[in-house]
């Protein structure tokens, strides 16, 4: 073996050895979350939802499919959708909202997402069940420019789970909110979460979304982030009276005094 042909082949070992290195992969990790604004010097937040690079879509939230959800009440469906809608206009997320035949007997989107959403781009399809498989709401995603994507709609093992496994598969880190989606049947649900967990799709809920794009009370939107928490945990609501309830009292009696 010539002496270059060795050099060579050193040179591809020691490369080898690189990309195969945990110091190197680490080395890259850390050099990805350092470009995350959400990551703090701790690194917490290193795992947790980034909202500067996420995009809420919102899948055949249409009211005629509501009649047919049998795992969560609609009440609490539409009560949890209105929050990520809430939500995404408050920070500032992208929406993009879709319907596969709203002139249908599925009927129209419920029209709160749009009301208190009303930056939400909405993309019509041409039948497609599977909304990735339309190349108009794929390019409204892409031209995001977001790599993170929050999914939610209705049903669960359809509607959300068709473009959901799809868009894993295209490279994106996808998110799908069980309580702000419904399905047919609890066996349906169940199955669905497995098959999401399968695929690498994160299962998470609205009160974990909240959270996790909420992070500090020590910012400037606490008092509205705080109203959103009583939409997914309405007994939160009770908390918050009370606690005001009792401020008012002790504020009455310090001046009494």
């Amino acid at each position: 073996m010539s002496i270059m042909s060795k050099l060579l082949s050193a040179m591809t070992a020691a490369l080898a050895l690189l990309v195969l290195s945990p110091t190197s992969n680490a080395l890259a990790q850390t050099a990805n979350t350092a470009q995350r604004s959400s990551v703090l010097p701790t690194g917490g937040g290193a795992a947790l939802l980034d909202t500067s690079d996420a995009v809420i879509l919102l899948l055949d939230h249409q009211t005629g499919l509501f009649q047919t959800v049998k795992d969560i009440s609609v009440a609490e469906l539409r009560s949890n959708t209105i929050m990520l809608a809430k939500l995404a206009t408050l920070l500032k997320i992208p929406v993009i909202t879709t319907a596969s035949e709203p002139n249908g007997p599925n009927g129209p989107l419920m029209p709160e997402i749009h009301q208190f959403a009303p930056h939400a781009q909405y993309v019509g399809r041409k039948g497609e069940v599977n909304a990735w498989d339309n190349p108009d709401f794929v390019n409204a995603v892409k031209a995001t420019g977001k790599k993170t994507l929050i999914m939610a709609g209705v049903w669960t093992s359809v509607c959300v789970m068709f473009p959901a496994v799809d868009a894993k598969a295209a490279g994106y880190k996808v998110y799908a909110v069980i309580d702000a989606s419904g399905d047919p049947s609890e066996m349906a649900s169940r199955t669905s979460i497995a098959r999401f967990a399968q695929a690498g799709v994160i299962p998470t809920s609205t009160n974990a979304v909240l959270s996790e794009t909420h992070r500090t009370w020590n910012r400037p939107e606490a008092g509205e982030l705080a109203k959103l928490y009583a939409l997914v945990a309405p007994n939160y609501a009770a908390v918050m009276e009370s606690y005001q309830k009792a401020q008012e009292a002790a504020k009455l009696s310090t001046a009494a005094k």
